[in-house]
């Protein structure tokens, strides 16, 4: 007798196949390049089957089907892809097959012996080459399935900097707009400092624990692929070699002899897929670091008031606070790809709203306190 557990999990999987089968075909729709249009379509036919697949493996338990129909989601997407264009379609499709990878895999390594188990394997066999194949449609380098992509202590300073500097910036604004006196202001942004630094640098640990860990699973996982999935693990491997420069028969030829090895291959696959290495991870590091750039952000709008007072000391503080703003915001465009001016500028105005909401709940908190 199968479980429900079991029941919902292969219709959870049919229902997602019927939807790939959906969207490809969409996709072959909107697509003007034939070759590319005979991609999607093969890649739908190839869904097809794999529906075929489940609908045959609930019949034979006896299990009601419903109607083949593509899910809100599926609809969704193909609605989005009209509005948007079909390119995004393709990473969403690709993010998909992606999430397929992953879940055929978790089944295959939860699933006995038997026809579940290597209806997984070929299922996750088969949804690693669509996503290679629409990796080399869109131009795409990296597994989609692994999600290893590193913060960078460039990123982590900008960002810990970012939230020391707005944080405590309205923070003062509050204290300001509540008439506190000079020594009040100061003190409370020093104790703003500290609690925001310290709580950021626990945020910065405890991300790099998860990150190592992410590493680890996706680690695990590789290997698992290359046991799995050998014949695919060679052919990427075998690219991995040409694409260094390596004649194709020779790339195959060594990628093959690499497959004897498979902690070797492991090694390889997880520095060039994965594009990083434990040894990088540090969460001390990564907490100190971010720690230490929050305290110099929320240390800026206090500077003045150590050494100026009254309306001077908060005028000097409101203009360096602006200014650092629109600065980090423009930094900021390196990593999200935005013009800088106009990242630089929607800092600018993120900042303002920050010390106008923060001045007039401090006026508010006030004036319902006297």
């Amino acid at each position: 007798m199968i479980d429900k557990k079991t029941i919902l999990t292969w219709k959870s999987h049919l229902q997602d196949e019927i939807d790939a089968s959906f969207l490809y075909k969409r996709l072959a729709t909107m697509e003007k390049n034939e070759k590319t249009k005979r991609i999607y379509l093969s890649l739908a036919a190839v869904e097809d089957k794999h529906v075929a697949v489940w609908k045959d493996q609930l019949q034979k338990n006896n299990i009601k089907l419903g109607e083949d129909k593509p899910s809100f989601k599926a609809r969704s997407l193909n609605q989005i892809s009209k509005r948007f264009g079909h390119a995004l379609l393709t990473k969403l499709m690709l993010k998909e097959e992606a999430t397929e990878v992953k879940s055929y895999m978790g089944l295959y390594n939860e699933s006995p012996a038997g026809p579940t188990k290597n209806i997984a394997l070929r299922l996750a066999q088969d949804s690693a080459q669509h996503a290679n194949k629409l990796m080399v449609d869109g131009g795409i380098s990296e597994e989609p399935w692994h999600s290893s992509e590193s913060g960078g202590l460039l990123r982590n300073i900008v960002y810990g900097f970012n939230d020391g500097l707005t944080a405590n910036f309205g923070l003062i604004a509050g204290i300001i707009g509540a008439s506190a006196a000079p020594h009040i202001i100061l003190v409370s942004g020093i104790a703003g400092m500290i609690a925001d630094s310290l709580s950021m640098g626990a945020s910065g640990y405890l991300a790099a624990v998860s990150e190592k860990e992410v590493y680890e699973y996706e680690k695990q996982m590789e290997a698992d692929e290359i046991i799995m999935m050998p014949e695919l693990e060679t052919e990427e491997l075998a690219l991995i070699y040409e694409a260094k420069g390596m004649e194709r028969e020779e790339a195959r030829r060594r990628a093959v002899e690499a497959m004897k090895n498979p902690e070797q291959v492991l090694a390889e696959k997880v520095h060039e897929e994965l594009g990083l290495s434990e040894k990088l991870i540090s969460p001390l590091k990564e907490g100190w670091i971010t720690g230490t750039s929050t305290a110099v952000g929320a240390i800026i709008p206090i500077l003045p008031f150590f050494f100026f007072k009254g309306a001077l000391a908060v005028w000097i503080s409101f203009s360096i606070a602006m200014l650092t703003h629109f600065g980090v915001g423009a930094a900021r465009s390196f990593f999200t790809g935005r013009g800088i001016f106009k990242s630089g500028f929607d800092m600018f105005v993120v900042g303002m709203g920050v010390a106008a909401v923060g001045y007039f709940i401090g006026e508010l908190v006030l004036k319902f306190l006297l």
